[in-house]
């Protein structure tokens, strides 16, 4: 995957990137959304009107020059008058995402607004989220009343009946934003299938952004041997297959991989998941940090697992749309659905929110060849494994299996396979 510099891309090659990206993940449909750019010397580039979304290319983006000629081969977006109207009442702001994700649509049709405390990240990456009035399509009042909420600070506003709208210093930032609040709006309607919501109060959610890693010790020297690299390949391969199949987002997300006794390489903190690249993955050896680069801020945790579990030697920390159903309502996950899930998981016991901070000992009491996996309430699901590839399949299996039960608590009671069929799989697949 080609990496977005929002510094050095051409607006046309950025837009054309990030809108494939929204209509892959099925967020927007081959007629809606739209996405602009404004530039240093206030033009606005956008997407065109009536363009199929599935197979935009840079030659189909439109300028909107400062002084309102238009040039490219397409009208602008029918919606060009509220990314005008934002930027003029906000010129902080130099992106702009619209679309209509099914569940942020959701949220705009019974006229709410989603609570971003039900997951840690989403507080600070989409801040407090304002609400328009519907207005017609296209029109200058829709305009109006978006840009309104604009200029009483939000970065992100629901459209009644319509959709959201995000802003960004760059196109990378508005997009994360939109994808973490359709994300968050995901996580509560599918909590709501199987049971009643928690959310976490600020203070929390505080705790949570001082979990920066401690600042380990820089190497003096670091060295980057070919099994070293395969390792960083492998790495990248699977954090952007997780966000390909919707196992990852933008905003959350840590894989790592032993490498040599309790040395390993794992993700950064702070870069776009879908945009890792071999060159940002950290490398820690001998409890010191590659130079330069800010480890995730579960390094602790991943370090003492490794430390503790010589048979664990790779890790994924992530949010899922259904797993993530089953953190949030904590309830159990049982996932006795059928022999595949049981085999792969076993148990997949619920632990407290901040189980995963640093000096906790929770998850690293809990962790075994019976126990691979563990549901942090509100926060994420962690997967350990032999193989990264193993690993991957098992947080595959997880989702599957929270998937299936939470659909089939609208067609009746869930009955799961009974003890007798455990232990007949236990001692065939496990004994």
């Amino acid at each position: 995957m080609k990496k977005l510099d929002t510094g050095l891309m051409h607006p046309r090659d950025q837009i054309t990137m990030i809108i494939d990206k929204i209509y892959s993940s099925g967020l927007t449909t081959t007629s809606g959304g739209n996405v602009s750019i404004i530039d240093e010397s206030g033009d606005i580039w956008v997407t065109p009107s009536a363009i199929d979304k599935g197979s935009l290319r840079p030659s189909d983006i439109v300028v909107v020059r400062k002084d309102g000629t238009i040039e490219g081969r397409h009208k602008p977006s029918s919606e060009y008058p509220f990314h005008r109207a934002i930027y003029q009442s906000r010129p902080d702001i130099k992106a702009i995402v619209h679309a209509h994700p099914p569940a942020l649509v959701s949220f705009s049709i019974v006229r709410q607004i989603p609570d971003t405390n039900i997951i840690p990240q989403a507080k600070y990456v989409c801040g407090d989220i304002g609400y328009a009035p519907y207005e017609l399509p296209g029109s200058d009042e829709l305009g109006e009343v978006i840009a309104r909420e604009f200029e009483k600070g939000f970065n992100a506003v629901i459209m009644e009946n319509h959709g959201t709208v995000v802003g960004g210093s760059n196109l990378r930032d508005a997009f994360q934003r939109f994808e973490t609040l359709e994300f968050c709006g995901r996580t509560i309607i599918y909590g709501n299938m199987i049971g009643t919501p928690h959310y976490l109060t600020d203070e929390q959610i505080e705790e949570f952004e001082n979990q920066i890693p401690r600042l380990l010790l820089e190497m003096e020297t670091v060295e980057h041997p070919s099994d070293e690299r395969a390792i960083r390949e492998e790495i990248k391969r699977i954090v952007h297959r997780a966000c390909n199949q919707g196992l990852m987002i933008s905003s959350y997300g840590t894989v790592s991989v032993r490498w040599r006794g309790n040395d390993f390489l794992i993700t950064p903190t702070d870069v776009a998941r879908w945009n890792i690249q071999n060159e940002d993955i950290v490398q820690i050896k001998d409890g010191k940090r590659e130079p330069g680069k800010l480890p995730s801020r579960a390094t602790w945790l991943h370090q003492e697992i490794y430390k503790r579990n010589s048979e664990i030697n790779s890790i994924i920390l992530t949010q899922t749309p259904y797993l993530m159903a089953y953190s949030v309502t904590h309830e159990k996950l049982d996932v006795r659905t059928i022999p595949e899930s049981w085999i792969f998981l076993q148990d997949v016991p619920n632990v407290p929110f901040g189980s995963h901070f640093a000096g906790e000992e929770t998850i690293l009491n809990l962790l075994s060849k019976d126990t691979p996996a563990v549901i942090i309430n509100n926060d994420s699901v962690l997967v350990t494994g032999d193989k990264l590839l193993g690993t991957f399949d098992r947080l595959e299996v997880a989702e599957f299996s929270a998937k299936s039960l939470t659909m089939g608590t609208s067609l009746g009671s869930l009955i799961p396979i009974n003890d007798k069929q455990v232990e007949a799989l236990r001692k065939k697949f496990l004994g």
